[in-house]
């Protein structure tokens, strides 16, 4: 399996990031934090810095087996600004390749047209920016090769669709169970 990248931009949201981060590599899951900063260190929207694995190269992502944004304001508008990031997602999108976000972070997919039809969820208010989407206000919504989730509070049951989408649901309770989930 290739690598799931999550990316990180100045005022990502640290609880959905960190998050995920450690529920995927719990599963066993080859998952790299990514920076489009021009720097490794880069500081969430609740000051604290955490340290990337990687800096962003459009051509070592191309081969990348998913695509994660974590939310945080401004951390969503400054993924939604990054052009490099943009075309991969895009490129993502039209191979029918895997690809989440969570909180604001649906926003940046949403400008970019790819969740019309879609049932999607996000951090109330955010609503405006996903371009034909049918928002649920559910905690999670996986559709077709989106999974999204609404916020700091569902970070690991969005991470658990990410895990049962590669490990299935047997995983999914073998981590609950352990991290005293329900």
């Amino acid at each position: 399996m290739e690598y799931i990248y999550l990316f990180l931009a100045e005022g990502f949201e640290e609880v959905e990031a960190l998050g995920t981060v450690d529920v995927l590599r719990r599963a066993g899951l080859p998952v790299k934090t990514v920076s489009v900063m021009e720097q490794l260190e880069v500081t969430g929207s609740h000051q604290v810095t955490v340290k990337a694995d990687m800096l962003f190269d459009e051509e070592s992502l191309r081969d990348a087996e998913m695509l994660i944004l974590p939310g945080g304001m401004p951390g969503s508008l400054n993924l939604s600004e990054h052009e490099g990031l943009r075309r991969v997602i895009l490129a993502f999108f039209a191979a029918g390749r895997p690809m989440a976000a969570i909180c604001a972070a649906p926003m940046v997919y949403g400008k970019l047209g790819l969740l019309k039809n879609k049932k999607v969820t996000c951090y109330p208010g955010f609503e405006e920016y996903l371009e034909g989407a049918v928002p649920t206000g559910a905690l999670v919504e996986h559709d077709a090769n989106i999974i999204t989730g609404k916020g700091p509070g569902a970070t690991f049951e969005f991470a658990m669709a990410i895990v049962a989408k590669f490990c299935g649901e047997a995983k999914v309770a073998e981590l609950k169970q352990g991290m005293l989930l329900r």
